[in-house]
């Protein structure tokens, strides 16, 4: 088994690049590729899990317990060949001072090695104190080479390469030269999502062919062999026939959901039914409703156009069909959306506009306190090991406007911006929509407590069909 963590001195160093390249490198010699990413995270997942053919997990020390990423690590991990971690920001970059969610935590964690990537523009000899700083700040880091990235070409190759050697013991991976065919597109949340084009297959493609050819593989794989075998997971469970039909969106407006949430609510009993926003005319037959994360703004005029699926959503939100939207679910679900001087009308089942902004209104991790009003998040398991707030995250440029004050709401804020700094998760009839991202963890199993509201509701209706133009 070949295990490993890529790093960089500081984000923006190409290391998702390198991360994707690697992962389909491997992927391409038969090597079966488990990848993560630390931290909350949706768009590089998605590119990770595209280049190894295979869900990429998130490791987050804000949101989990160290047992439970030694857990998932070992579950998702156990059968892999290979189990690489792309890391976020620099390799010793964290929230306080002593670094205990940072990169090198988590590597020490989960005892991996750490391939650190340079952004070496403009570096010739000072490559040398760099690399000898970061060996000698953290003595306990296995730090197993080095990659160089955007080199401007094979004299400045050879440059750095004879400095490394003269001054350090560090290897070098491999030297990779500045390529416009390396680069990822970004947009104002990162990098745009692999969902959202066509050619995101055959771009990744291109990276592991350049990677291949500037990376040395073999010497990589021999530093980061490992003979110590993972725990075996505990028996995966087996599961019923599904108690509850859950539409989900999944199309290139919306894609931002955790793979470990998605097994979560169907552990629970849910079967998960995808729909298109763009391109469907309505709702499958379903008991409830999910439309996670994405980019609604990108894709107004489309959403917009489809006022068919729009009309039905509507409809089977105010029959009381039980919905959770998060971020670009909210938004989509409000009256308009306006983006650059444009604006388009949405769902409307919001009683409120949504507006976007040049910079981020709320970003990073938060903490709520659930209200009484919580439709279905009563029981969580954090009140009673006395923990005081649910963990989570936000990352939106956008805000609501126009919002009645008589708006209730399921959590109050107690960290991060949410609604309107004080309150997040806009509840009406049996809906929820957010700005925060929640993780299905052990003490906050929102995906279980979710599906059974669902169920509940169900039951509790003889109706029939709520979904509006369900068929």
């Amino acid at each position: 088994m070949h295990r490993f963590l890529i790093s960089a001195a500081h984000k923006s160093s190409g290391k998702t690049t390198l991360s994707i390249g690697l992962a389909a490198a491997f992927k391409a010699r038969g090597l079966c590729v488990q990848p993560f990413k630390k931290g909350p995270d949706y768009i590089d997942p998605l590119w990770l899990g595209l280049a190894a053919g295979r869900a990429c997990r998130n490791l987050d020390f804000y949101l989990s317990a160290h047992t439970e990423i030694q857990a998932q690590f070992s579950r998702h991990g156990h059968a892999a060949d290979i189990c690489l971690i792309e890391g976020n920001k620099g390799l010793y970059d964290g929230l306080d001072l002593q670094g205990s969610n940072s990169n090198a935590a988590l590597a020490r964690l989960l005892d991996l090695p750490v391939v650190l990537v340079l952004d070496a523009r403009g570096m010739t000899r000072g490559i040398a104190p760099l690399i000898l700083g970061y060996q000698a700040f953290d003595r306990q880091l296995d730090i197993a080479g080095v990659i160089l990235n955007q080199l401007g070409g094979s004299r400045h190759e050879a440059k750095l390469r004879a400095v490394i050697e003269h001054y350090t013991d560090m290897p070098v991976l491999g030297a990779v030269q500045s390529d416009p065919r390396l680069q990822l597109v970004e947009r104002h949340l990162g990098l745009m999502p692999a969902n959202e084009t066509g050619a995101a297959e055959q771009q990744v493609g291109e990276i592991a062919r350049l990677i291949t050819a500037q990376v040395d593989l073999e010497r990589l794989l021999e530093l980061t062999a490992s003979q110590a075998q993972l725990p075996q997971p505990l028996p995966a469970r087996i599961l019923g026939k599904p108690r509850v039909r859950i539409a989900i969106a999944r199309d290139a407006a919306f894609g931002f959901y955790y793979a470990d949430d998605l097994n979560a609510l169907a552990a629970a009993g849910a079967e998960l039914v995808p729909f298109d926003t763009l391109r469907d005319a309505r709702l499958p037959a379903a008991d409830g409703l999910f439309i996670g994360g994405g980019f609604p703004e990108c894709f107004l005029d489309a959403l917009a156009a489809n006022t068919a699926l729009r009309s039905g959503i509507h409809t089977a939100i105010e029959s009381g069909l039980p919905t959770y939207a998060e971020c670009g679910g909210l938004m989509y679900l409000a009256r308009s959306i306006t983006w650059q001087g444009k604006t388009r009308p949405m769902v409307g089942a919001i009683a409120a506009d949504i507006l976007m902004h040049d910079k981020p209104v709320g970003r990073g991790y938060v903490k709520l306190l659930p209200n009484p009003e919580h439709p279905w998040l009563r029981q969580w398991k954090g009140s009673r090991t006395g923990e005081a707030a649910l963990a989570a995250h936000e990352f939106h440029y956008s805000s609501v406007e126009n919002l009645s004050p008589q708006t209730s709401y399921a959590y109050r804020m107690q960290r991060g911006h949410g609604v309107d700094g004080q309150n997040d998760g806009i509840i009406h009839k049996n809906l929820l929509a957010s700005y925060t991202h929640l993780r299905s963890t052990p003490t906050c199993d929102w995906a279980s407590q979710f599906v059974q509201f669902v169920h509940s509701v169900r039951d509790s209706e003889s109706s029939g069909c709520r979904s509006g133009g369900c068929q």
